[in-house]
């Protein structure tokens, strides 16, 4: 009876060990790469990818978000293991007000920010007093209002500085008013208002082409780049590997350049 007990018991622990290793999320050989995206063109890319690393034995499971705040929050608490729709400006301001340490892997393309109106037809068309939209995050509103003033609307106390918001703001010959609200929403509101300064993601999610629609567009020189993002334990994970590697290929180049049509610019 001893002996049959000491083996049962031996029994228990190696299962109780092997279900410890199973509950526990390791990333090994086989198991599916979460990443969170966002729909327009992050997702659409990520599609474009499946079948590469399938071949390599890495499937992977996209999830689709339509903010750019759950991505990071979800990597952070380990409910994804990689996020792509965001700059590293972006990600710094985030890291910075959440106390998160997210990295960047690789940096994928470049989405040139646009300002757009549904009431005028060119920049010098916006009339006095315009009222003018901004995203609400520091990083995208410092960013356009560097775009607004390359484009000659406005001056600002640093003019290279892309932290700065609306209270820099040292010339404003027409009088625009601004507001700033959440990004994801800008779109839906465009008709009510004179301008607005959108996200080139969230712009071809609302059926725009930033190359013809938008007043002022930033330049193929934008240093906005999207990033492959993880947390730090993960940048080495082989499979997170191989993502940034077919991010970065030349498969995917050629589909960006093909399906986007200057709207999203691959990273060099």
């Amino acid at each position: 009876m001893i002996r049959r007990s000491l083996l049962l018991s031996a029994a228990a622990a190696l299962t109780l060990a092997a279900c410890g290793a199973g509950g526990e999320k390791k990333g090994g050989e086989g198991d599916a790469l979460i990443i969170g995206a966002t729909a327009v063109p992050h997702a659409e890319i990520l599609e474009v990818v499946k079948p590469i690393l399938a071949a390599e034995g890495v499937p992977i499971e996209i999830k689709v978000f339509n903010d750019y705040v759950q991505p990071n929050v979800q990597l952070a608490e380990g409910r994804l293991d990689v996020n792509y729709f965001q700059t590293k400006p972006y990600l710094d301001e985030f890291n910075a007000a959440r106390g998160t340490n997210l990295i960047t892997v690789a940096g994928v393309h470049v989405e040139p920010l646009g300002l757009y109106s549904r009431k005028h037809r060119s920049l010098s068309a916006l009339p006095n007093g315009a009222q003018i939209i901004l995203p609400n995050d520091a990083s995208n509103t410092g960013r356009s209002l560097l775009l607004l003033q390359s484009a000659g609307l406005i001056t600002l106390r640093d003019g290279q500085n892309p932290l700065q918001t609306v209270r820099d703001i040292t010339g404003n010959p027409k009088g625009f008013v601004f507001r700033e609200v959440e990004a994801a929403t800008i779109p839906r509101i465009l008709p009510q208002v004179d301008g607005a300064v959108i996200n080139t993601n969230y712009a071809l999610d609302a059926g725009l082409k930033p190359r013809t629609d938008a007043l002022t567009l930033e330049g193929a020189d934008s240093p906005y780049i999207n990033y492959l993002v993880s947390r730090p334990e993960s940048q080495n994970d082989a499979r997170v590997q191989a993502l940034a590697r077919a991010l970065r290929s030349q498969a995917v180049k050629d589909y960006i350049a093909g399906r986007y049509e200057g709207a999203v610019i691959p990273a060099a």
